[in-house]
């Protein structure tokens, strides 16, 4: 099996020695997204706001590979606060469609870059 490094010219570079997706056969593997502004460098303020910028990083990372939003089977979602899950759900909700791909959710002890939510996702192509 051979596998491909997808780095998308429109997303946050990574944070270390890791891809922002890798391509296996017809499956793509998303590296979890911060809501890292890939203009600026900089975590965008609250959760609502990185919630989105993370969206729009996956967004721009299944892009890069010739997939989109309606490839997406399985996404994560890592909360620095479980109170924050129905303000990212508001956020997540708005950019997928029905059928939705299946999902977990967990708070976490600590998110890089001291983050409020990362976001992963894999993707069926």
């Amino acid at each position: 099996m051979s596998k491909q490094a997808i780095i998308a010219a429109k997303a946050p570079a990574a944070l270390g020695p890791y891809s922002s997706a890798v391509r296996a056969g017809d499956t793509l593997y998303l590296s979890g997204q911060l809501g890292i502004d890939p203009a600026t460098g900089e975590l965008a303020e609250g959760v609502e706001a990185q919630a989105r910028q993370a969206m729009q990083n996956i967004a721009a990372v299944l892009e890069e590979a010739g997939a989109s939003f309606d490839d997406v089977v399985k996404m994560t979602v890592l909360l620095a606060d479980i109170d924050d899950f129905a303000a990212v759900n508001e956020v997540y909700g708005s950019f997928l469609a029905a059928p939705y791909p299946a999902r977990s959710a967990f708070q976490v002890a600590a998110i890089p870059k001291g983050a409020l939510v990362e976001i992963e996702a894999i993707a069926v192509l």
